[in-house]
């Protein structure tokens, strides 16, 4: 499959597309109507957009990086939710779902036009990833915290 370059922790796509499961994922093919290589795609692209949409607000103003600081510190102090059916409890708020909500229509609109695929099907497949990005960022300050460093 996919190769590290240079670092034993997993990509965030990785985190993220282990988080969401084959079920989760089929539920995405589905509603993109395509098959799981392609939904993987998508989960791909649009994890990558979202990540690039974070590190492009933290190098920004001081205002917008204090912002995305604020957000990664709140997730170091949530409890890492257990699989995908506990999603509801850190979606409901927080700064990180916040600046990802913000972010969830320019990404939307760039996977969609990086895909081909109708801008409103993408922003659901946004929204569905939201939630497993949360869990993606609190299981991975936890693990940095327990084992002082990335896992």
């Amino acid at each position: 499959m996919s190769e590290h370059t240079g670092s034993a922790e997993p990509s965030l796509k990785e985190d993220v597309l282990d988080e969401l499961g084959d079920d989760r994922l089929g539920e995405i093919a589905d509603l993109l109507g395509t098959d799981a290589a392609g939904a993987h795609d998508v989960v791909g692209t649009t994890v990558s957009e979202l990540s690039g949409g974070l590190r492009e607000k933290a190098t920004a103003d001081p205002a917008q990086a204090e912002e995305v600081r604020q957000a990664l510190a709140e997730t170091q102090e949530q409890q890492p939710l257990q699989g995908v059916a506990t999603l509801g409890g850190l979606a409901a708020g927080g700064l990180m779902s916040g600046l990802l909500t913000k972010m969830s229509r320019p990404v939307a609109n760039a996977v969609a036009k990086k895909t081909g695929l109708p801008p409103a099907t993408v922003s659901r497949v946004v929204e569905l990833l939201i939630p497993v990005l949360l869990t993606v960022f609190t299981k991975r300050a936890a693990g940095r915290k327990a084992g002082g460093g990335p896992r």
